[in-house]
């Protein structure tokens, strides 16, 4: 998820992510003939959910999963090239791999040219392809495709003669593809179908196969993750309400709006308090409108995919700076005066509850240059976060810190005499939030660069601009820096508050702690932020940690024997995000230590292509049969039977004598202290 607003007191928060299936490819296979020719096509069209992209063919043997052709049976037709990929191909240059990577979002085709050669024909084949986001990846998915048909004698021509010499090559050939199959065929597995308690008689431990999925969510706490997300963003936009409130563009507003309705009251005491009510709620109503609009301009998919976008990013990156800009003083944002001085003679005009709501109208346009940058904020955290109805939660809690006071103080007047009174404390206040909204736009910045491989802001780079900001930011609230601001505020010459020196030392601190950073240390605070590890040119952590097992038997076997919980890692040599929490994650000393010394670690990964001895079939989620060829495709097949997960990186702690979860599982997730956490909870309940 992405990180919230309330990192302003540098305290973050992570929400582990619950084993969940996810098919964001919806793929559709047809043959296509062409009339008077004995020629066709079978084509594959795909789908795509947003976010997810669909990787194209022939990206090489170091890279993920390609699209390729399979064919299990062809008799009485044979293919003609290679398989063609159409469509909008995008082209980037991906740095984890090391080369340019071509893949397709929203909807992809592949096209396989096809010859007849006899009047009838069988065909059995299927698309293997593979699927990525930017948090997790989908192991090799097949896409099957069957069908026999009849073709005219007089279309084929002289493809019959052609096909009689070459009959005997192609029975041999198929005799090849099919010797696995065959073999199974005449073996002691006569079925069609392997179920998982066959599957565990082969492997000679019936438990170990067995599902553990309604186990595994009641350890993740019935996957309750999108509630405390939203949880999240609510207290995101509370926090930044209560921020904008203590702006010199509202805080001196608090006394006379209150005064206005305290008049009322004491003509009126119902009315009065009915009015402040009323005003209280029309702020609301306002900016939850205006997060509302926000989703329904976009929808729900295009806010999941801008996400990812790094066109996007680079444009939240420039918003955000400019927003900081205007913290700083070197500019006012502001809306037309005009508009202002428009609503609030209308609200004078008016009556009743339209007047009310005309003047919290009002409020929001005169206090736009203060609430803009942290509302902008706000709505990109929100925006970002992939949830369709995260802007309106976010600023329901925005709207909701605004209105309190307002209300509040017209209900207890005596409050406001306690209250502290304006001054340059809100300069202050300003000038500390240009800088938190600086360093929060270098992180969008640094998604547009990884996505592109530009390497403009590797992890150093950043580290080095955050402890220069933050450096800074501890100098201002010293004393050490003053701004054109201050000049304004009064704070030019004024000595500052043992507050603002204390959170000036806590400041510098916090850049002296990213100081390591620079030669590879883990720097835990700030790894949700800054780049991943891998990016880092000079790094002194060499640290690495290796699975001992690659194989689930064996491994649960040996744990066995020692006496240890396994740490099961389902992962792929094409998985972009598994190398990045083996190099963020793994490489830290305490997570590589338990990993080494406390399990059995057994890593499976669900895209190799090493053949199965005897291929068979099983019946899948969805309920079909499903032939496992490779063993990439047998843990793969572990992985969602078993734990109810398709997408990786995917970890499992498990008991070794029952196959059972010993806590709940984990995915893409760089906060260090969470995944010590999660090895801690599951080596205490093995002990237990």
């Amino acid at each position: 998820m992405k990180k919230p607003f309330i990192t302003l007191l540098l305290t973050m928060m992570a929400v582990s992510i619950m084993a969940q299936m996810v098919n964001p490819v919806h793929f559709k296979s047809e043959l296509k003939t062409t009339e008077g020719k004995a020629e066709g096509e079978i084509v594959f069209s795909a789908t795509i959910d947003a976010g997810w992209h669909v990787y194209s063919t022939d990206l090489g043997e170091d890279g993920p999963i390609e699209a390729t052709f399979n064919a299990v049976k062809m008799e009485g037709v044979e293919t003609v090239g290679k398989l063609t990929p159409k469509g909008n191909v995008i082209k980037k240059f991906d740095n984890m791999f090391g080369m340019e990577l071509k893949y397709f979002e929203n909807t992809a085709t592949f096209v396989q040219k096809v010859k007849f050669t006899k009047p009838e024909y069988t065909i059995d084949c299927f698309l293997e392809y593979g699927a990525c986001n930017d948090q997790s990846c989908l192991p090799p998915s097949q896409v099957d495709f069957k069908e026999n048909g009849k073709v005219k004698s007089e279309v084929l021509g002289t493809a019959v003669s052609k096909d009689n010499m070459k009959e005997k090559e192609e029975t041999v050939t198929d005799q090849k593809e099919n010797v696995a199959t065959d073999t199974l065929a005449n073996d002691t597995l006569t079925t069609d179908t392997v179920t998982a308690s066959t599957l565990s008689e082969m492997s000679g431990e019936p438990d170990l196969w067995q599902p553990v999925i309604d186990e595994l969510r009641a350890e993740n706490g019935n996957g309750d993750v999108a509630s405390n997300s939203l949880l999240y963003l609510l207290l995101m936009g509370f926090v930044g309400g209560l921020l904008a409130v203590c702006m010199p563009c509202i805080w001196p507003i608090i006394p006379m709006t209150v005064s206005f309705f305290l008049k009322r009251a004491k003509t009126d005491k119902g009315r009065g308090i009915r009015d402040a009510v009323t005003y209280g709620l029309s702020i609301i109503v306002i900016y939850l409108g205006l997060g509302l609009l926000v989703t329904a301009i976009s929808g729900s998919d295009t806010l999941n995919a801008m996400s990812t976008n790094a066109i996007f990013n680079i444009f939240l990156f420039l918003l955000l700076v400019v927003f900081a800009l205007s913290f700083f003083g070197w500019f006012e944002i502001k809306l037309p005066d005009s508009w202002a001085n428009a609503v609030d003679s209308k609200a004078s005009s008016t009556t009743g509850l339209l007047s009310i709501f005309l003047m919290a109208f009002t409020l929001v346009l005169v206090s736009f240059s203060c609430t803009a940058p942290i509302i902008g904020l706000l709505l990109v955290e929100t925006t970002t976060s992939g949830n369709w109805i995260a802007p309106g939660i976010g600023m329901f809690g925005f709207a909701l810190a605004l209105a309190l006071p307002f209300t509040l103080f017209a209900l207890f007047p005596s409050w406001l005499k306690q209250a502290p009174k304006s001054g340059s404390w809100m300069t202050t206040l300003k000038v500390v939030l240009g800088f938190i909204e600086l360093a929060f736009a270098l992180k969008f910045f640094s998604v547009a660069d990884l996505a592109h491989g530009w390497h403009l802001l590797d992890r150093e780079v950043f580290l080095s601009l955050w402890i220069v900001i933050f450096g800074m930011l501890g100098a201002y609230l010293c004393g050490w820096l003053k701004f054109q601001e201050d000049e304004i505020g009064g704070n030019l010459n004024k000595p500052m508050p043992v507050v603002c020196i204390m959170g000036g030392l806590v400041s510098l601190a916090f850049a002296v702690y990213m100081v390591p950073g620079l030669w590879g240390a883990p720097c835990k605070a700030v790894s949700a932020f800054a780049p991943p590890m891998n990016t880092q040119d000079f790094n002194l952590n060499t640290s690495s940690v290796e699975a001992r097992f690659t194989d689930y038997e064996q491994g649960m076997a040996v744990a066995r024997a020692e006496g240890k919980p396994v740490f099961i890692d389902f992962t792929g040599f094409g998985c972009v995000n598994c190398r990045k929490m083996e190099a963020a994650v793994w490489t830290d000393p305490r997570v590589a230590d338990r990993l080494r010394n406390d399990f059995v670690l057994i890593s499976l990964y669900v895209d190799d292509k090493t053949p199965l001895k005897e291929p068979f079939e099983v019946i899948g989620t969805d309920g079909k049969p499903k032939t496992l060829r490779t063993v990439g495709a047998k843990w793969s097949y572990l992985q969602s039977h078993k734990f109810g997960a398709n997408a990786q990186p995917f970890y499992v702690i498990a008991d070794p004598a029952t196959g059972k979860p010993l806590c709940g599982s984990r995915a893409y997730d760089e906060d260090i202290d969470k995944y010590l956490d999660f090895l801690s909870k599951g080596l205490n309940n093995f002990k237990k």
